[in-house]
């Protein structure tokens, strides 16, 4: 197959196709999500108007059950012939002092006794369709809603609560209490329940009666939901059904109270618009891409594929050791003719190119031989040290024999150790051989102290950022003077750190002078120890290796000599 049609063929199975599949299969699975997200959402909602609803309910049985338990009730009951006085129709009424009940009504047995307004008589109560219900019970609460007990065509819907009365010491029946309790409190209750637009909650009991709805459209209704049936069995708590005509996402979830249950209902087509986008999107790639696919071949597939051959053919040239640039048709204005271009450049440099490998190659060599006869070996070093020692031990020369065996363990030290961190031990005793060599040259012009506690001897440093300092004090503080000088090297340790203390009886210097040494350009500088430029290379090394808070503090003043403080973290090993 050619490369033209492979192209064609990769663009369409690489392409074309995924993106069906992917619009597809992405509007598929973003409308069953919503229908998911949108059936939790409704859940959620349901389960805390729910969770609202009992609160609000059991307000108002706390109310009845603090009631029926009052010894003027339980005595006007058990008493019915004696009537209620006005005296206990006021301590009764202020019983059922609550913003949202309208009336109560208290019945013995065979009649109404007491009711706060106008209420059924008993001959009426005794037909409610609630009233056995409400016997069964054995004194419970029984709440019937507004679309149950026939309240809503009146035109003033109450929620009422039935309950028997019980004798408190022989648990046996003496009366009935019946609540009238305004709608309101159900209103709230379902007014804050979350919905989407145009959807609804209802409140449906178990005969398919919709107790109370949000909406208040459908109050008193009958429906025909699939899940009141006894048979009836979905555990995902929804389902899509019609609802009045409408295809719609039924959610639904058994109340607190048995006989109810809360239902959802979200119309589909708010769903399905939100899946709408998706599948427009989905169509819309696939026309966009197959269009793309022929105009890409058109106008880039097949110039890619002429530019390709030509180049292919140069390389079975190069091969062959023929370079012989290529003949580009068009001047290079995208990345296949500059392919062409810098095929033409190639095959034109790949003589020098070799030619540049080579002398590459041989000064490598000759880089590596003067680097090994550059190499000094340090072993070389300390066996002529120890021959001009024991030269100087014949002749009995101790100075000379005691200032080589100083400079040779300076040099293992500064030469030999490879690691960059070594004992504070070893850095001091560096310090002291660099001392004992100065003290030739000096002679008598200065003496030294140095003080190492046992207990900071192994904790480890950076090595050489003592001996600079000592150095840069000789050089500076003590040569000047006229007299005898003294430096004193001390090690403390305060908390996790260690400090080192460089102090001198030199000159000192002021600020400014510090300020310009400091600023210098290390690179100007002829020597090592011009101008403390050793008091900055410590500084910049600890910064470095341990951190800025670590590093040198100087405190000088003109004619009251120096301290200088190097403060380094405790590393054990």
């Amino acid at each position: 197959m050619k490369l033209r049609r492979k192209i064609l063929l990769a663009i369409i199975l690489l392409v074309f196709i995924p993106v069906i599949l992917m619009g597809g299969v992405s509007y598929y699975s973003f409308a069953n999500a919503m229908e998911k997200k949108s059936s939790h959402f409704y859940w959620i909602s349901l389960l805390e108007s729910d969770r609202k609803l009992k609160f609000a309910l059991n307000e108002i049985t706390t109310i009845s059950n603090s009631a029926i338990t009052q010894d003027v009730i339980q005595q006007t009951l058990k008493v019915p012939e004696a009537g209620v006085s006005y005296e206990n129709k006021q301590e009764i009424s202020k019983l059922f002092n609550h913003p949202m009940i309208t009336s109560f009504a208290l019945y013995t047995e065979h009649q109404l006794l007491y009711s706060s307004n106008e209420s059924m008589a008993f001959q009426e109560l005794d037909q409610q369709s609630w009233y056995e219900k409400m016997k069964s019970a054995e004194g419970r609460p029984v709440w019937i809603g507004p679309g149950e007990n026939g309240s809503v065509p009146t035109g003033k819907p109450v929620l009422i609560q039935a309950r028997l009365i019980k004798d408190y010491y022989s648990l046996e029946d003496i009366g009935a209490l019946v609540i009238y309790i305004k709608p309101d409190i159900l209103d709230q209750v379902f007014w804050e329940a979350a919905t989407l637009k145009q959807g609804d909650i209802l409140l449906v009991n178990t005969q398919g009666n919709i107790v109370f709805d949000k909406s208040g459209e459908h109050i008193g209704e009958q429906t025909s939901f699939p899940f009141l049936s006894d048979g009836y069995s979905n555990s995902k708590g929804y389902y899509v059904d019609k609802y009045l005509g409408e295809k719609s996402l039924i959610t639904y979830l058994p109340s607190h109270n048995k006989d109810w249950v809360l239902v959802a209902i979200t119309p589909f087509k708010l769903i399905a618009s939100e899946s709408m986008s998706i599948r427009n999107i989905a169509v819309i790639l696939v026309l966009v891409s197959l269009v793309s696919a022929f105009l890409f071949d058109r106008f880039f597939v097949r110039r890619l594929v002429s530019s390709i051959i030509s180049v292919v053919n140069g390389m079975k040239r190069v091969q062959q050791g023929i370079f012989v640039p290529i003949t580009a048709g068009l001047p290079a204005d995208d990345e296949r003719d500059l392919l062409v271009d810098g095929f033409n450049r190639m095959s034109t440099q790949i003589d020098e190119l070799i030619e540049q490998v080579g002398t590459e190659q041989n000064r490598k060599k000759e880089a590596e031989l003067q680097a090994l006869v550059a190499q000094i070996n340090p072993h070389f070093i300390y066996n002529s040290l120890e021959s001009i020692n024991s030269m100087a031990v014949l002749q009995g020369n101790k100075s000379i024999s005691k200032m080589v065996v100083s400079l040779g363990k300076l040099l293992r030290i500064s030469i030999s150790e490879n690691q960059e961190l070594i004992p504070l031990q070893m850095e001091m005793e560096h310090v002291r051989h660099y001392m004992d060599i100065q003290k030739f040259r000096f002679e008598d012009k200065f003496a030294y102290d140095m003080q190492l506690s046992d207990d900071l001897k192994y904790y480890k440093t950076q090595k050489l950022i003592v001996q600079p300092i000592v150095e840069n004090a000789l050089y500076h503080a003590i040569e000047p003077m006229e007299g005898s000088g003294l430096i004193t090297i001390r090690a403390e340790e305060q908390g996790s750190d260690i400090f080192i203390y460089v102090m001198d009886n030199g000159l000192g210097f002021n600020p400014d002078t510090l300020q310009k040494m400091w600023s210098k350009d290390w690179g100007k500088l002829k020597k090592y120890r011009e101008n403390g430029v050793g008091l900055k290379n410590v500084h910049e090394r600890l910064r470095i290796r341990f951190g800025g808070h670590y590093g040198i503090m100087i405190c000088s003043s003109s004619g009251f000599g120096s301290t200088i403080r190097i403060r380094i973290p405790k590393i054990v090993s």
